[in-house]
């Protein structure tokens, strides 16, 4: 297994070890013992799978406050994404900057999005399914976001129409998120 760091502390891609033959592949997608001894330790609680039937779906920006914060580990089994996660950690010298990487069933890379952190995607060919795990359970009371065109934000996101819910359409600019993070 290998974890590629990226410009924004705590935020890593993971790229499993995959076992090919004719046949097919075989790759743990997480092994917590793995994971520790990379310095990567979190107890996951729940696994969610969703499916975007169309192409430019987008999901995004979400996170929980405090004291029901996620960490996230996503990854694509079918399909392909463009990921970003952005820094909403207050007092981070990297606040409101972001990464975006593609995840897919063919590269079969990972995000691990920790606490701090807005997360969202957009899927980049029809009928994409992803699953992730967290660490702490979904809490309506906590679900918040920040709308996925903040210019402040800048994202490069691969479509300018995207397919949205109508909650996403509606979340607060980052100047105006309810954020209680810091580094």
């Amino acid at each position: 297994m290998n974890i590629i760091t990226t410009k924004l502390d705590g935020l890593y891609i993971v790229e499993p070890d995959v076992h090919g033959d004719n046949r097919g592949f075989f790759m743990e997608s997480y092994n917590s013992a793995k994971f520790k001894e990379l310095g990567i330790d979190f107890l996951f609680v729940q696994d969610n799978h969703s499916l975007s039937v169309e192409t430019g779906v987008l999901r995004g920006l979400h996170y929980q406050l405090n004291p029901k914060a996620q960490t996230k580990l996503v990854r694509v089994v079918a399909g392909a994404i463009y990921d970003v996660a952005v820094d909403i950690r207050k007092d981070s010298s990297t606040f409101g900057q972001w990464v975006g990487v593609i995840l897919s069933e063919a590269n079969k890379r990972q995000l691990l999005v920790p606490q701090g952190f807005a997360h969202g995607f957009c899927t980049v060919v029809p009928n994409t399914q992803v699953l992730y795990k967290v660490d702490e359970y979904y809490s309506p009371d906590h679900d918040r976001g920040i709308l996925w065109s903040d210019p402040s934000l800048g994202i490069d996101w691969p479509t300018s129409m995207p397919i949205l819910s109508e909650k996403d359409k509606n979340h607060p600019l980052l100047q105006n998120a309810e954020i209680n993070f810091y580094k």
